[in-house]
């Protein structure tokens, strides 16, 4: 179907004027972003078709690569560039929200929200720090290792390095588990606990060592039987 043999009040654009963002689809919205459709393709049937290649997720089109993108027809560099665009715009609004309430950072929920918006939906391993001052306040957030599927390197000299360079008075750590289980394995209790020795040498403290996933996190610290 045309765009213009649908009614005016379906159109992506003039049905967000009208009733507001919310009102629209996944599709409709990806539709706004991608203004165009194919040949033989208009452009709502272009991003429902987009969407229903990954499982119909937001999630798994977020995860697709800029050259994955371009392959699609009818979705060029520019297509392509906007839709990784909004999702960048997405990941750092939610990286701002998270900032805890008066800038400390207190508990094991105030770390995951800061950290969640960069292990949202991803497919493979990486290992983030927490850089904090005397306060618990955030000096920086570092993303340290990317690895496979299974497994991330916790590099210990590399997060010490780290923390005397910006000065840090104690660290938080976290990776995640694309599994979707947030239990650690022994390879996460023992690299913790040769993290938690190391920085004591130099007077920093591990708070806490956070195992993220999509939908929960486990925290070393909250489990007092870890010894941190």
């Amino acid at each position: 179907m045309k765009l213009q043999e649908m009614n005016v009040g379906d159109l992506p654009r003039e049905k967000m004027l009208s009733r507001g963002p919310e009102a629209l689809s996944d599709s409709e919205l990806l539709a706004i972003l991608l203004r165009s459709g194919a040949r033989g393709e208009n452009v709502v049937e272009l991003s429902s078709r987009l969407l229903k290649d990954h499982d119909g997720k937001l999630t798994g089109l977020f995860s697709t690569s800029l050259e994955v993108l371009c392959g699609y027809k009818g979705i060029g560099k520019g297509k392509a560039c906007s839709i990784a665009a909004a999702f960048e715009l997405g990941k750092r609004f939610m990286a701002e929200s998270g900032q805890p309430r008066g800038g400390a950072v207190v508990t094991a929920r105030d770390a995951f929200s800061l950290l969640m918006p960069h292990f949202k939906a991803l497919d493979h391993e990486e290992c983030w720090v927490l850089l904090l001052n005397g306060g618990n306040r955030l000096i920086d957030k570092r993303r340290l290792t990317s690895g496979g599927q299974k497994a991330t390197v916790i590099d210990i000299p590399q997060i010490i390095r780290t923390a005397i360079e910006k000065r840090a008075s104690s660290i938080i750590l976290a990776h995640n588990h694309p599994s979707g289980i947030a239990e650690p394995s022994k390879a996460d209790l023992s690299e913790t606990m040769k993290l938690r020795d190391a920085a004591q040498i130099c007077h920093i403290s591990l708070l806490d060592h956070l195992i993220i996933t999509d939908k929960e996190f486990f925290s070393f610290a909250d489990e007092r039987q870890y010894g941190i």
